[in-house]
């Protein structure tokens, strides 16, 4: 069911001294940052050769992932996407295999643009899960 691993989000307490440590001390391909109001962050994606990684901080104090900043000050890994062909799909299969998908079930459109549907961390080994659909036609090679 799951394609290949789209990103690994980090949420980052200070998101231009990450960005600096990625582009300037790894070398990384960094793009510039996008305010997400919808999801109440600010993210900045960095080209990997085989993925990405999803820098992540607060859009404001309402933002979901403000709390979790607090819990984590130094910044942690927030969760993993994987792409899938068909999303209702896959949040079929899930459910019907005792999988939860967080809130109301509905897709969302993420940070490419795409729909989105984030699993229960308990049900996945403690970490949170993001579904993209990624239709196969537009999949890299």
């Amino acid at each position: 069911m799951i394609g290949r691993l789209n990103h690994v989000a980090i949420v980052v307490p200070d998101l231009a001294a990450a960005v600096a440590r990625y582009r300037d001390l790894l070398g990384a391909t960094v793009h510039s940052p996008r305010d997400l109001p919808e999801h109440g962050v600010t993210v900045v994606f960095v080209d990997l050769p085989n993925s990405k990684l999803e820098l992540m901080t607060p859009l404001g104090a309402a933002s979901p992932i403000a709390k979790f900043l607090a819990d984590h000050p130094n910044g942690s890994m927030h969760h993993v996407c994987f792409e899938v062909a068909d999303l209702t799909q896959a949040a079929r299969t899930l459910v019907e295999g005792g999988a939860r998908v967080l809130g109301d079930g509905t897709p969302r459109t993420g940070a490419h643009g795409l729909p989105v549907l984030f699993l229960h961390p308990r049900d996945f080994d403690g970490t949170l899960i993001e579904l993209e659909e990624v239709k196969p036609e537009l999949q890299p090679a």
